[in-house]
């Protein structure tokens, strides 16, 4: 069957996709744009994406052969599940392989913007290093501090088990329990946030929230970018409201080089490097493989999104 693939995957996964169909995998370094998607979509009858790819109700319905999507990453907001549910089309994601590498990154994410990691890598670099000083460069503790974790899914309670270690104060909220927001922000020293992009969350950090949070305190996202108000943290991190952030998703995304947030103070942001290991997006890469195979055949994805 004709498969198409929106970017090159780490490992051997598309030489087993490749054994079975005729997969033509997008060359570029940036995500294909969306009339190249289009113009492939009523050829296509497998689709293995990345969260780069907006595969919405349009698409859907511009592809009448599209028999199954495999979504590399464990979220699928790019992916209009339900215009898929109704086509009787499985949606697959990969779970579960990434919640201990980004739980790392989120620790690092921590300590390096608690310790001013960059801060000091740059004040070397710029041969400003003169002698040892009591007052230079001084930080906050991660050991023994209080950390507040929006979301206590997977990921949340796997960064909650590395902190202790840290004996850290551990706060939460979810669905199921836990603390109110309003209370765990006013508490906490760290602020790292988990929790899925739904309609509900979209904004949960905003200008109201981050004026809840101490003005010694950081505010850590590995989760997704617009669960964080883009504008209201620039203008918290601008008046001090709080210490720091330190962010490894953004909104919008790919953040452009003259966007407001890299002017604020106090900013550590990566370029989403969450699940980015080898060994982890090798798996991711096996999954989504899996994933598409199983749905070509006509079986049910080991890791499916819906029920069709």
């Amino acid at each position: 069957m004709r498969v198409f693939v929106t970017r090159r995957l780490p490992g051997g996964a598309l030489d087993r996709l490749s054994a079975e169909h005729d997969v033509e995998v997008w060359p570029g370094p940036l995500p294909p744009p969306r009339e190249d998607l289009l113009a492939r979509a009523p050829e296509l009858e497998g689709l293995l994406s990345l969260l780069t790819d907006p595969v919405d109700a349009e698409l859907i319905a511009a592809a009448p052969k599209l028999r199954a999507i495999s979504n590399y990453a464990v979220g699928v907001d790019n992916i209009d599940v339900e215009a898929a549910t109704a086509r009787g089309m499985p949606v697959g994601n990969t779970p579960g392989v990434l919640t201990d590498t980004t739980a790392d990154l989120a620790m690092a994410l921590m300590l390096g913007m608690g310790r001013r990691l960059v801060e000091g890598d740059a004040y070397v670099r710029r041969g400003e290093w003169r002698t040892w000083e009591p007052g230079l460069l001084l930080g906050h503790d991660l050991h023994g501090a209080t950390v507040g974790i929006v979301g206590f899914g997977r990921i949340g309670q796997a960064v909650a088990r590395r902190l202790e270690g840290f004996e850290c104060t551990v706060l939460h909220t979810s669905r199921s329990g836990g603390l109110t927001l309003e209370e765990l922000l006013e508490r906490s020293d760290f602020v790292s946030v988990h929790t899925p992009l739904t309609p509900e969350t979209r904004g949960l950090i905003g200008e109201a929230a981050l004026r809840r949070m101490k003005p010694t305190a950081y505010l850590v996202n590995t989760a997704r970018g617009p669960v964080v108000d883009t504008d209201a943290l620039v203008g918290a991190l601008r008046a001090g409201e709080i210490a720091g952030a330190a962010l490894d998703v953004t909104d919008p995304e790919p953040l452009p080089a003259d966007h407001p947030l890299l002017d604020a103070p106090n900013l550590l942001v990566l370029p989403h490097l969450g699940s980015a290991t080898h060994a982890t997006r090798e798996r991711m890469a096996d999954m989504a493989a899996d994933n598409l195979l199983a749905g070509l055949r006509g079986e049910p994805m080991p890791h499916q999104v819906n029920e069709v």
